[in-house]
């Protein structure tokens, strides 16, 4: 997640090869090399809006959030591949990572419950704070 957090990302792993060269080759490719699933998580994560938050934790478990601001690419840097983060959209990451208190509690339930790759968390009491805390340390 490191790589993501320097490079302004927010990504998904669901290595293909030969790269995709564009959205329709990489779903064909996942559900030839990995499965349908692998296809739905790309699909999932290329076609959620821009503007949408995302929480991500470092290897430290501290907590970040972002804003979408890209639509898909496959990242073909060798880098990208050796962590496994290839399918990527720019991601607008506030700088420090977020107090715990203030994270909301169905975001901390999905990262306890391993929830580390591309879910949507639907819980209506998240929408509300995570715009708050975005509010707070984008304009503060």
């Amino acid at each position: 997640m490191e790589r993501a957090l320097v490079l302004g990302v927010c990504g998904i792993g669901g290595r293909l090869h030969p790269a995709p060269r564009s959205l329709e080759d990489a779903l064909t490719k996942a559900d030839a090399q990995s499965g349908i699933r692998l296809a739905w998580r790309i699909e999932r994560f290329a076609k959620a809006p821009m503007g949408a938050f995302v929480w991500t934790r470092d290897v430290d478990g501290l907590t970040y959030l972002g804003r979408l601001v890209g639509p898909w690419a496959y990242d073909t840097d060798d880098a990208a591949d050796a962590v496994d983060l290839v399918h990527v959209r720019a991601c607008d990451w506030l700088a420090e990572p977020i107090a715990d208190e203030a994270v909301p509690p169905d975001v901390q339930a999905a990262f306890g419950r391993g929830g580390r790759n591309w879910q949507r968390i639907r819980a209506a009491s998240v929408s509300a704070p995570t715009q708050a805390v975005w509010d707070a340390v984008a304009d503060g």
